[in-house]
């Protein structure tokens, strides 16, 4: 669900996989820019396409929880709650400023109120590390994949009318709605007004929370929604595929022609044209896959394992590298390697709609997930190769700990910020060589004890 604009880097990660940085950042439009929750941590059991089976939202980076709640309680009049009144009071000149009519700003916040609820789950949004495999083992698993081909199914004329339009392959689209919302069965309860307005003057995100919230003012005057019909997570994310209000105001479209980009009802066509359009814009290539699993040679050369490296596929065959088949992979375009678990996992051949798909959201294992995902509802194998499955991830203290003793060590990686981003994966990639180990760029537990 996308562009929707830049609430990853307003939130703090939800989930943390050890292998990339899973906060989107604020300088572009894109459906990652918001906090996120992985219900397969802590969410209890959602409805899905398949009877008694649960299948979750499923997204790595930041965005909060969506999970449907009680009616709240009545409040008293906390000091909170009369400072958040006084808030609105001032916000409605700004907004006014902005364009936003008086009697759409009454109406939107007619009842609302300071949601304490709301500032303890994003103080609290504590750190699950995962690691790729065991975040593929939920986005791609065989519920997920059942559920998957059923909404294909049942959605064909109108996916397929979605894809002859965008150009977007139907199966991508369909991939994205899985790990977005279950296919539609986790859209999100919260007001997002009230969420806003209460994360807005909170302070510490209140310049982005602010233009979230003039984002979703826009949305009610233009007549898309009515304000208590607009819901979604804790912190903005909104309908079938979670666009955040500034992404749904530069890329949500009308598929249905009814005059309303209505990304909530029970219908998905105007969400899952949506999403069609956002990956368009951002140059989706019909045809072109966004990776193929493939296999490396003995004594590869892990430098050439990163995304500034572009080969052919029939280059990439010249040094070894080809498809799990023991063939050349076909010629979509030039590519550069993954290795999402260093050189004891998987590793992909990605092409441009990898960086598309990224567009979404920026985590690895995201788009991974998406992509994996779709080509199952296709109808493709499960991944061939193994995971290292007796690592676990680093935490967030012991990340911090290996950039420290990193840098100590001579192996500047720039920053103590527990994030394992290219520098950091430089940094391990000459710490490994001057250790005589594979420099695959890995940061394992292992390595992190070499290290001490």
């Amino acid at each position: 669900m996308v562009s929707f604009v830049r609430l990853a880097a307003a939130c703090a990660a939800v989930l943390v996989i050890q292998f990339g940085d899973l906060r989107a950042q604020e300088q572009s439009l894109r459906p990652e820019l918001r906090p996120n929750w992985d219900a397969t941590t802590r969410a209890p059991a959602m409805p899905v396409l398949v009877a008694a089976t649960a299948s979750s939202v499923l997204r790595p980076q930041l965005r909060p929880l969506a999970v449907a709640e009680p009616a709240p309680p009545l409040v008293q009049k906390t000091a909170a709650d009369a400072g958040f009144q006084r808030w609105i009071k001032a916000f409605r000149g700004r907004a006014l400023a902005q364009g936003i009519s008086g009697g759409t700003f009454d109406r939107a916040f007619r009842g609302v109120r300071y949601d304490p609820d709301v500032i303890k789950r994003d103080r609290n949004q504590s750190e699950f590390t995962k690691t790729i495999w065991e975040y593929l083992d939920s986005a791609a698993s065989d519920t997920r994949v059942k559920n998957g081909k059923s909404a294909l199914r049942k959605h064909r004329r109108k996916l397929e009318a979605i894809e002859a339009k965008y150009g977007v392959d139907k199966e991508v689209v369909v991939a994205v709605w899985g790990l977005e919302s279950a296919y539609g069965s986790f859209k999100g309860s919260n007001d997002v007004v009230q969420s806003l307005a209460t994360l807005a003057y909170d302070g510490r995100r209140g310049r982005f929370f602010e233009q979230q919230l003039i984002a979703a003012l826009k949305i009610l005057q233009n007549g898309d929604t009515s304000p208590r019909n607009m819901t979604g997570s804790w912190a903005g994310a909104m309908g079938h595929t979670q666009f955040i209000p500034t992404s749904y105001l530069a890329y949500a479209v009308d598929f249905t022609g009814d005059g309303k980009r209505d990304i909530w009802s029970d219908d998905p066509s105007d969400a899952l044209a949506s999403t069609a359009a956002y990956l368009a814009r951002f140059g989706w290539v019909k045809g072109q896959p966004w990776g193929v699993e493939v296999k490396l040679p003995r004594g590869f050369n892990y430098a050439l394992a990163n995304r500034k490296t572009k080969k052919s596929p029939g280059q990439w065959a010249q040094l070894g590298v080809v498809g799990v088949n023991g063939q050349a992979v076909p010629n979509y375009g030039t590519a550069s390697i993954l290795l999402p678990a260093g050189g004891q996992g998987a590793a992909f051949m990605i092409f441009k709609n990898f960086g598309v798909i990224e567009r979404y959201n920026t985590a690895d294992a995201y788009v991974i997930g998406v992509g994996h995902l779709s080509d199952r509802i296709k109808g493709g194998p499960e991944i061939k190769a193994r995971w290292p499955r007796g690592d676990r991830a680093l935490t967030f203290s012991e990340r911090k700990e290996m950039q420290r003793r990193l840098t100590a060590q001579g192996f500047s990686t720039q920053g103590v910020d527990g994030k394992i981003g290219p520098k950091t994966i430089e940094a391990v990639r000459a710490f490994q060589r001057s250790e005589g180990l594979a420099p695959d760029g890995y940061a394992s537990l292992s390595l992190l004890k070499k290290l001490r």
